[in-house]
Order: C-alpha cells, then sequence, then structure tokens
C-alpha cells in the first residue's frame, strides 16, 4: 500500500542514509504563521540548507521585513567524495541575508567553509552560536545527535521530525520534562517531501509536480519545537465517561492504569493513570495532563492486556489544577 511504503522510505532514511527529504513550502508557511511573535529581532540559522534551493531559506526571505528579523542564515553540507579521479575535497557553504543582500543568490554570493559543512563542524557550531532560532528539516539518520547539539547550545528551534522520533529515550524524556513539544501540524499536516532523482517513488501517494519535481507524502512527520504557540495551551475537550462503562477501558495487566485507544475517547470521569496513543502528544497540554512515562510496565515489560502487549502507549494522568477544576465542577 502506498502510505506504508513512504513510511518505509522514510523511516528507513537512517539505515540507507538517504536524508535528501526537502521541504515544502506551502508546509513551511503553514507551521510558521503560529510562531511569527518569536522572531522580532532575532537570527535565524537554518543548518541544513543550501540557499540556491531551500525553501526555508525563500520563506525567511520573502518574510524578512514582517517577521522583523535581524538575520538570517543558510549553510550546506556538501559531501566530500575524494576518488582517485577526484582529489580536490568538496566545501560546504553559508550564506548570510540581512535584507540588503541580493534575495536571490548563486554560488559567486556564498561564503564556503574551509570544510564540508557538516552542522557538527567547529566552523557550523561558530554559526550556531550566532544565531537566535533554528528552523530547518534535520537528516533524520543523525536525528539524535541533531537534537542533543541544539539542547548543548540552548538554541530555540522549529524543525521536522519523523513521528518514531519522539519514542526515542533522549526525545521523550525532554516531553516528558515540557522542554521540548510538537509543533501544530502532524502527519497528514505535512503534505509532502522533494527528493532527489535516484530515489525510487512507491505507490499512489507519490507524484511528479507541475516543474518536474518529485514529490514523496509520508505522512508520518511532525514538526517539534520549545517555540511556545497558542495550540499548546488548548485543552482536548473530554466528552466520554468512564463509570458505567468500564469494560471499554480494561486494565493493564503490569501498570495501575486504564487503556484508552484513541485520544477522543480519555474519559471526563477518570483522574487515575492512563495509557494512550502516540497521537496523544499533538494535542497535549502540560497543565490538563501530566505524562508519567512510555511504554513499559511496572516489570520494566511491555504494557499488556489479557497477557497480549498493546500498541506503543504514553502513560497520562490528569494535571492537579485540570483534576481541581472537574472535581469542583
Amino acid at each position: 500500500m502506498a502510505r506504508k511504503a513512504g513510511h518505509s522510505l522514510l523511516g528507513h532514511a537512517k539505515f540507507n542514509k538517504k536524508d535528501e527529504f526537502y521541504t515544502l513550502y506551502p508546509d513551511i508557511e503553514r507551521e510558521l504563521k503560529y510562531y511569527e511573535c518569536h522572531f522580532k529581532n532575532k537570527v535565524v540559522y537554518c543548518n541544513c540548507d543550501d540557499v540556491r534551493f531551500s525553501k526555508f531559506y525563500r520563506y525567511f526571505a520573502d518574510n524578512f521585513s514582517k517577521l522583523s528579523l535581524k538575520k538570517l542564515i543558510c549553510s550546506c553540507y556538501t559531501r566530500d567524495e575524494l576518488s582517485l579521479f577526484n582529489i580536490s575535497p568538496k566545501h560546504g557553504f553559508y550564506y548570510e541575508y540581512t535584507g540588503f543582500e541580493n534575495s536571490n543568490p548563486e554560488i559567486d554570493d556564498v561564503t564556503h567553509f574551509m570544510g564540508d559543512g557538516d552542522f557538527r563542524s567547529t566552523e557550523s557550531i561558530e554559526l550556531l552560536k550566532q544565531s537566535d532560532i533554528v528552523v530547518t528539516n534535520p537528516p533524520f539518520s543523525l536525528f539524535r545527535e541533531y537534537l542533543r547539539q541544539l539542547m548543548k547550545y540552548g538554541k530555540k528551534f522549529l524543525i521536522i521530525s519523523n513521528i518514531n522520533a519522539i519514542t526515542y529515550k533522549e526525545v521523550f524524556t525532554l516531553i516528558q520534562a515540557n522542554k521540548i513539544w510538537l509543533g501544530v501540524n502532524f502527519g497528514r499536516g505535512i503534505s509532502g517531501f522533494i527528493v532527489p532523482e535516484e530515489y525510487e517513488l512507491y505507490g499512489t501517494e507519490t507524484h511528479t509536480d507541475e516543474e518536474g519535481r518529485r514529490i514523496i507524502s509520508p505522512n508520518n512527520c511532525l514538526w517539534l519545537t520549545n517555540l511556545d504557540n497558542a495550540r499548546k495551551h488548548e485543552f482536548i475537550p473530554l466528552t466520554r465517561t468512564y463509570y458505567g462503562h468500564e469494560l471499554e477501558y480494561p486494565n493493564y495487566d503490569n501498570y495501575p492504569a486504564i487503556n484508552v485507544d484513541k485520544t477522543q475517547n480519555i474519559p471526563a470521569d477518570y483522574f487515575g493513570a492512563m495509557g494512550v496513543p502516540l497521537s496523544f502528544l499533538h494535542k497535549h497540554n502540560p497543565e490538563q495532563f501530566t505524562i508519567l512515562g512510555f511504554r513499559k510496565g511496572i516489570d520494566g515489560k511491555d504494557l499488556a492486556i489479557n497477557g497480549k502487549c498493546t500498541y506503543f502507549r504514553i502513560l497520562v494522568r490528569r494535571s492537579d489544577s485540570a483534576y481541581t477544576c472537574n472535581r469542583r465542577d
């Protein structure tokens, strides 16, 4: 099936090193509109972006005045492919835009690094230190390392990730501590990515657009950020009830909690621990729910019901403020 194939292609990027998934302008525009208040007088760094082609660069250059940016920096990694016939190392490059330079730069307008421009290089890190907010689509195969670097240098960020990243221990721990959270658009809210000619396209959820660009729509990506947005503070409307419908909410064998198959089925009258699906994080408001853990029971094994393991569940409980409000009502 098309969707399954899309998941496979992006999900295996970390194994086959196919990281070239270029974000579409409409997807960037659709997400960034929720964060405009954060960019005034800020330096934005897109450190995985060829300024000549990046839609992240295009968005920020187009909206430089509207956002009142101080500076925009884009840097590009260039793979070093030394061989018998190619003895010159490749150099990455970067471009700084302050609203006065050419907004459509060519290769002659950029500044070359001494090295390949990898985001982990000393040269790229120096640019990172100068920046306030990082916005880009980082290489999925290096996502853990990429996020670790952002946290190390205390940067604000808005980046794209495969949904599987939220199951990584390092990432989930940050989400649980409310240090990072999911952005507004999720899954099909990110319409697709441009991929190179050599990438195989699978199924009906991929196509070639009117400009001949190859587009894949895996529908399993999300935005991850530590920038606040109004959506983060919305309460999930709870319309179901637990008491009188207990059979719909079975208990786990190895954790004192009930299972909830869908976020929309969270009961309004239950204040104990609950296991909810991964998609819950897209609507999570820490003022309403506290995250207790992920996937494992008190015995260290996967959560199970009647001896059968469930799909990954996030363990949550109503926050004190939500509990008090509802109990008072």
